[in-house]
């Protein structure tokens, strides 16, 4: 059986395994708490008409409060224009208000309103109670050693991006509610 681009479209009736050489336990495991991890906040920003991208952008903004336009796009590696919708969403609904730079007037600082701290903590403290929850018993030890692997999925020219964050992005503070 051929397809339309010439191609053999017979099907394939066994499944990928491990023997293929990849990290199919890793992978789907990623896959599974990635979908659930995210499950929560994006009920919460359904009701707000907003996806995941704003959930980014206020997280982000709410971490590094003053972040400019260009650090944002640095730090979510997207494009101005796919970033312009979402931030002019977060603006007009106040939760996001952007200032002119202090000394370099073209630059547009960006910091989180009350509604967007309040936003930002309620999508957070659901992800927060499921990490609490996985990390369960989790000696200090292992924590360190799961931070460390998620740090290292990072690619390695975009993991000072973490060091920058407050608290070095494995300060204690961020499990709190």
């Amino acid at each position: 059986m051929t397809d339309r681009t010439g191609t053999d479209a017979t099907p394939i009736k066994t499944a990928i395994t491990s023997e293929d050489g990849v990290d199919l336990s890793i992978i789907e495991l990623l896959f599974f708490a990635y979908r659930d991890f995210t499950s929560d906040p994006d009920q919460i920003l359904a009701e707000y008409g907003f996806g995941r991208a704003h959930h980014r952008v206020l997280h982000f903004v709410n971490r590094m409060p003053g972040l400019t336009v260009a650090e944002l796009l640095d730090v979510l590696q997207i494009t101005k224009q796919s970033l312009a919708r979402v931030l002019k969403q977060l603006i007009d609904t106040g939760h996001i208000t952007q200032v002119q730079g202090e000394y370099d007037r073209r630059q547009r600082e960006l910091y989180p309103t009350e509604k967007g701290r309040s936003l930002a903590l309620a999508l957070a403290r659901p992800q927060s109670r499921r990490i609490r929850a996985a990390l369960g018993s989790s000696s200090a030890t292992e924590r360190e050693g799961i931070e460390r692997f998620l740090k290292a999925m990072v690619n390695p020219d975009l993991r000072a991006q973490i060091d920058k964050l407050p608290g070095n992005a494995s300060g204690n503070e961020d499990g709190n509610e």
